[in-house]
């Protein structure tokens, strides 16, 4: 049975597997991402590591390597043109690392892969229209029209998360102000947090505690760890995401109409104290709300590993077709 190694590159981690034909992770590789700072091809040096490491495991039939990346990738499925959380600008991903790996590589955005591997082993299964929503460092976006993945005419697609919600708002790392994942991503969560206990609030005094007065050690795990444990201000600072994510939502359902929204990432680890504000928004912001289907928002599946998954996947069945 033919195998494909996936590589989910985000902001902070490099992430690998051996993925079967029905979506099973058989073995794992993981490294940390280089600082956006240092040159492209120590990022590369990361993912031929990992990569290498996985090639290195006996019994396995490893036809293709997968990448997705928290980027802008061109519709050659091949470069990336930007990567606001990365050093990469119209880096020739695939030639570099084609160079160094001995198999086909397929490269393609990170959400684009998530959402493909949703729809064939996990949350969206069923359903021909999904879009998916990943709450990382940024915001990551995939859409599945007719079980296909949507790439548009130059491949970037789907990067939801520098829509415009505020206009002259935060400044965001693409370049722009009021992007949609200022105010609903796991930076989002990090800032407000950082922002209360860096003031001394009484309200944050939990948070506080924890960190010992010092916000830089604050982080959006923690967050969701003392709002599961019920402090009001932690579960109140993750309501505000949830709604900003709900409202963003709706304006996708105007454009899109999907079936299902897929929420995944690491801040979807806060489960239902993230979405239930954000169905909540997504039904106060709906065009047309009352009189028109509904989708419905659920919580990933495949959780951190849909990435890798769809990497895998979509390189397996570009090699096989």
């Amino acid at each position: 049975m033919t195998q494909a190694i996936g590589v989910d590159i985000g902001g902070t981690k490099v992430a690998a597997g051996i993925v079967d034909a029905q979506g099973r992770v058989l073995r794992r590789a993981r490294a940390d991402t280089p600082e956006r700072s240092v040159r492209p091809q120590v990022v590369e040096d990361t993912i031929v590591g990992v990569v290498t490491e996985l090639l290195a495991e006996p019994g396995h039939d490893v036809v293709a390597v997968g990448i997705g990346a928290a980027g802008f990738v061109a519709a050659d499925r091949a470069t990336i043109v930007f990567a606001p959380h990365l050093s990469w600008r119209n880096e020739p991903l695939r030639e570099r690392l084609q160079d160094r790996l001995d198999r086909p590589i397929f490269v393609d955005n990170d959400a684009n892969a998530a959402v493909w591997a949703e729809g064939q082993f996990g949350a969206a299964r069923g359903e021909m229209h999904a879009m998916m929503i990943t709450l990382g460092t940024g915001i990551g976006g995939g859409i599945l029209m007719n079980g296909e993945v949507i790439r548009g005419r130059f491949g970037i697609a789907g990067e939801f998360g520098h829509m415009q919600v505020v206009p002259g708002g935060h400044r965001c790392e693409c370049g722009n102000r009021g992007c949609w994942e200022q105010y609903a991503s796991g930076n989002a969560l990090v800032r407000e947090a950082r922002g209360l206990v860096a003031a001394n609030s009484p309200l944050a005094r939990e948070l506080y505690d924890r960190v010992g007065g010092d916000p830089s050690r604050l982080t959006g795990p923690l967050v969701t760890e003392v709002a599961q444990a019920g402090d009001r201000t932690a579960i109140e600072l993750l309501a505000e995401v949830g709604t900003w994510l709900g409202v963003g939502m709706a304006n996708l359902a105007a454009a899109f109409d999907p079936g299902v929204f897929v929420v995944g990432g690491g801040v979807s680890a806060a489960g239902e104290l993230l979405i239930d504000p954000a169905r909540a928004a997504f039904r106060k912001q709906l065009t047309g709300r009352g009189f028109r289907p509904e989708a419905r928002i659920v919580r990933a599946e495949l959780g951190n590993e849909a990435g890798l998954i769809g990497a895998a996947g979509l390189a397996r069945a570009s090699v096989l077709a």
